[in-house]
């Protein structure tokens, strides 16, 4: 018998490439041979960043399509490249599909598209493949677009998203609380880009219907109530290269591993971790508050900058900074993050709350300040502060920065006390029940494994 040949496909940002990876090596590891399909440009910063290390199984071949682009500077331009992504890639990853299906052993039984790629799944069904949408977010972000019609008949948002009044609101009890301002459209760069956003999430509601599987790294410990209103979504999570005892890839940047020398050499549950993840920037008076927030904290951090942020005064300040901090503070451009918060050394994550980062703070029993930038990371933060309770957030002064001194109080608040690590893992002993024999998102990973080895074409 064949072994089953897999196609996947993330929406072309880091954060959405990393988990579908380190899905891809799981299956890899059930006898699955995986075909990994990027942009040309993630392609190539996914092999920079690689970069000899042979992480990957030599059954995960990378393969990339255009996006339809010409330029970096275009893809700069808000909505330009979601636009580019469903005009060009449908047609350019069906032909990769018949290429492959013409002249391999092999040809493709199943593609898992990113749950934001609902054209993907078109292909596929166009093409008599079996299909599977994984979702990169929390199950609340999807359920939140489940009920776009239900909050347009209740007078809630306009039929372009657009809040009519602002409000709180909670869909379920163990849910996020959601004010309209911070619902997933309207928390992007501008108006234009948020109806862009707001359509593609109405798009895809009706063609993640047209999945035959839907999963998402999450499980039913963390979102109950989300589980509880789309028993559909299937949980599989969480997904952690440390839980099949290997590397995490899908990274644009190298990482800088001398870190972990580094955390080595400081006390159990001492070093503050900050990131920000692949989009958040700052402000150069933000950054100043920043970076003077931590060293008034008398205690050890290791910040991760990119170097795109580095550029211009920052990277006059970083210098500084360094220089100032050499004793106390490490800094790297880019960080192996999973294994940064499994470090004995850590104390808690200064984090943007991106999914990913997330769950992979509370796998790791790790508790978390919270600065959201953009997008589900507000309602994330409610998830770690108001749900889970293993985490605090920021306020910001009247000019809409966060202060040195707003800093420096909360992380003395946060470490000054067990309850919140004690919190945290408490969590993580539940998160990890999830995924051992017996547990839920074990055996929805299996069922998941075992509809795919059927190898029959819907």
């Amino acid at each position: 018998m064949a072994n089953p040949h897999v196609l996947v496909i993330p929406f072309p940002v880091q954060g959405h490439v990393i988990p579908l990876m380190e899905l891809a090596q799981c299956l890899v590891e059930h006898g699955f041979i995986i075909t990994f399909v990027n942009t040309e440009v993630t392609h190539e910063r996914v092999l920079d960043a690689l970069a000899d290390k042979g992480l990957l199984d030599d059954r995960i071949r990378l393969v990339a399509i255009p996006d339809g682009l010409e330029s970096e500077e275009e893809r700069k331009i808000p909505g330009k490249l979601a636009e580019a992504i469903y005009r060009v890639m449908p047609g350019k990853l069906e032909e990769l599909i018949r290429e492959i299906n013409a002249s391999e052993e092999e040809p493709i039984t199943c593609v898992i598209a990113d749950q934001g790629l609902g054209w993907a799944l078109e292909v596929a069904g166009k093409m008599g493949i079996r299909r599977a949408a994984f979702l990169t977010a929390a199950a609340a972000s999807l359920v939140l677009g489940f009920r776009i019609p239900c909050l347009i008949d209740d007078g809630i948002i306009d039929h372009d998203g657009t809040p009519i009044k602002k409000q709180t609101l909670q869909l379920a009890p163990t849910m996020p609380l959601m004010n309209t301002s911070d619902f997933v459209w309207a928390r992007v760069a501008n108006l234009a880009l948020q109806k862009i956003i707001f359509g593609a999430m109405v798009q895809n509601n009706r063609l993640v219907k047209l999945a035959d599987w839907l999963i998402c790294n999450s499980t039913y410990d963390l979102e109950p109530g989300a589980f509880d209103l789309a028993p559909e979504i299937k949980p599989i999570g969480p997904l952690l290269a440390s839980n099949r005892l290997g590397n995490s890839a899908g990274h644009f940047w190298m990482e800088d591993s001398t870190c972990l020398e580094w955390l080595d050499k400081q006390p159990p549950g001492s070093v503050i971790y900050v990131a920000f993840g692949s989009f958040a920037t700052f402000s150069k008076p933000q950054f100043e508050e920043l970076a003077l927030g931590l060293e008034l904290t008398n205690r050890p951090f290791l910040w991760v900058l990119r170097q795109d942020t580095k550029d211009g005064t920052n990277a006059t300040y970083v210098e500084g900074l360094q220089h100032k901090t050499a004793t106390q503070g490490q800094i790297v451009s880019w960080a192996p993050q999973q294994k940064v918060l499994s470090h004995p050394s850590i104390a808690c994550f200064l984090s943007h709350c991106g999914w990913n980062s997330t769950v992979e703070s509370v796998s790791n029993g790790v508790p978390m300040l919270c600065w959201p930038y953009f997008a589900d990371q507000f309602f994330n933060q409610s998830y770690i502060c108001d749900i889970w309770k293993v985490g605090l957030g920021f306020k910001r002064d009247a000019s809409g920065a966060i202060a040195h001194g707003e800093i420096k109080n909360k992380v003395d608040e946060l470490l000054g006390t067990m309850t919140f690590k004690e919190r945290a893992l408490h969590l993580k002993e539940r998160l990890m029940n999830n995924i051992g024999e017996g547990g839920s998102s074990h055996e929805n990973f299996t069922n998941f494994v075992d509809w795919m080895k059927t190898q029959k074409s819907s």
